[in-house]
């Protein structure tokens, strides 16, 4: 069995075929885009290349954390009264 083609240009493998021509695969991820794999007529996995992989889940450059998030605010050094009044709330006639 060969490779459907679907969503545009990337291929869906059932699984069995995936693994008896992996190489192919793993061609065809590299100089074709990513390769669907499915598993019981459902997608269950993509092969793409490495490159493509780190671009996807490759973390926006953040300066520092959250606490120096804060710390850098030009309201750190305000001069503000964050207390107020505690609330017990409304009475209620039983």
């Amino acid at each position: 069995m060969t490779a459907k083609k679907t969503r545009g240009s990337t291929e869906h493998w059932q699984l069995q075929t995936a693994k008896a021509r992996f190489s192919e695969v793993f061609r065809l991820a590299r100089s074709q885009g990513p390769q669907w794999i499915t598993r019981g007529g459902k997608e269950a996995v993509v092969v793409l290349p490495a490159e493509e992989f780190e671009r996807l889940t490759r973390r926006k450059k953040q300066s520092g954390n959250l606490v120096e998030f804060f710390a850098k605010s030009p309201l750190a050094s305000a001069d503000l009264h964050l207390e107020r009044e505690p609330d017990y709330g409304r009475p209620v006639d039983l």
